[in-house]
């Protein structure tokens, strides 16, 4: 198998290279260097400039918004945007409930949905985990009980990342409680404003709140707001896990951070020596490149076996891109904590850099590498976490 880029390849990752370059505004590129979250706003601005251009859902349908793009396009078209670096769309909509409606939704969820995530007019969250139901998802206790042209739905979600922000959330939610817990679960659409909603933060060990937990309390949902068929909602969550996983990937977010790695290691000095020059660290920094190679190389494999896969259907080695892309995010986490040094060690809540009166305590950059470590823990987790991703490889691949 060739997996370099042809002629016409090589064209495009220019243009979208000289495309990210001149329209990203350039307060969101310092920032996300930095290490700083993107607000709201910042994403907003993004996705509307992004959609625009005709690029926002590139890896959509055409008659949905999508390029035509080849899946080797779309996948120089991310790694491009995240070595500029730039924020990414939306995923929850883009990657997550988009590609769902567009699958398995009717007509009139595809009209009214699709436009107003691809302009990311509508924000959504996801509503899959629940407290004891995480990586055991199958467990989900939330009702949603049939009442004339609506759904009661009454339980409780956790760790809904932005749910603060959102105009609707996607839920799997039980609608048959005696059947076998993967086949009594719907796949259901729940607008946020609905009476009976009610959203609580959860602070993370970063200091930030981006998570958060969602009640329930006899929300009525619409029937025409259920995605699929009733009680096939499991399908579609793992169509959608499937989509989730090989994002998780994220090869372009490492290969970005390391280009900062080096660029800091460059300016410390441990006993006169500056850091990238030490021989110790300069073999921590290859192997993980050498692993992230590795990565990169699956996943091309993967794109490029996508157009022989049944529509609606994942490849299992999703799993393995999703169990190496999260190591390798945290392995690179842990670089710019060796880079830092004990300069990680005071804490200042991003809200509050701007705004203190102290000076920093080392270089201005310190302060964010802490809290990003602490916070990327939990990448081995969400989407499934790595010890569920080992059990599909061992089924769905090895066969075991």
């Amino acid at each position: 198998m060739d997996l370099r880029f042809t002629e016409d390849e090589l064209a495009f990752r220019d243009e979208v290279r000289t495309f990210f370059r001149e329209a990203l505004p350039p307060s969101i590129r310092e920032n996300i260097v930095a290490g700083h979250h993107t607000s709201k706003e910042e994403l907003v601005t993004w996705t509307r400039i992004l959609h625009d251009k005709g690029w926002a859902v590139p890896h959509w349908p055409v008659e949905h918004g999508g390029t035509g793009w080849s899946p080797i396009k779309q996948y120089i078209y991310l790694e491009e945007m995240s070595q500029t670096p730039a924020p990414a769309p939306l995923a929850f909509g883009v990657n997550m409930v988009g590609p769902v409606i567009y699958t398995f939704g009717n007509e009139a969820q595809k009209n009214r949905f699709l436009p107003r995530i691809a302009s990311l007019e509508d924000w959504w969250c996801q509503g899959f985990s629940e407290p004891g139901s995480g990586s055991d998802l199958a467990s989900l206790k939330t009702r949603a009980v049939r009442d004339g042209d609506d759904y009661v739905v009454n339980g409780q979600k956790t760790w809904t990342t932005l749910a603060q922000y959102a105009d609707w959330i996607f839920c799997l939610v039980r609608t048959d409680p005696d059947a076998r817990k993967q086949s009594g679960i719907s796949f259901l659409l729940i607008d946020m404003k609905s009476p009976g909603i009610t959203v609580r933060p959860i602070q993370t060990i970063d200091g930030g709140v981006e998570v958060n937990e969602v009640f329930f309390d006899d929300v009525r949902v619409p029937v025409e707001n259920l995605v699929g068929e009733e009680n096939k909602g499991w399908n579609y969550a793992k169509f959608l896990l499937g989509n989730e996983r090989v994002n998780i990937a994220r090869v372009g977010v490492s290969k970005e951070r390391i280009r900062r790695i080096k660029e800091l290691a460059a300016q410390q000095r441990v006993g006169g020596e500056r850091m990238i020059d030490q021989a110790e660290f300069r073999e921590k920094v290859a192997a993980v490149e050498v692993r992230l190679k590795a990565l990169e190389m699956t996943q091309l494999r993967v794109l490029a076996g996508e157009a022989k896969r049944e529509k609606g259907t994942q490849d299992p080695a999703s799993s393995i891109l999703k169990i190496k892309g999260s190591e390798i995010q945290q392995a690179t986490t842990e670089l710019l904590m060796d880079v830092v040094g004990p300069y990680a060690m005071p804490y200042i809540p991003e809200d509050e850099i701007d705004g203190r009166n102290e000076p920093s305590i080392g270089p201005d950059w310190a302060s964010t590498i802490a809290p990003a470590y602490f916070n990327t823990r939990k990448v081995s987790i969400y989407g499934g976490s790595n010890e569920i991703q080992k059990n599909i490889i061992a089924k769905a691949i090895l066969g075991l």
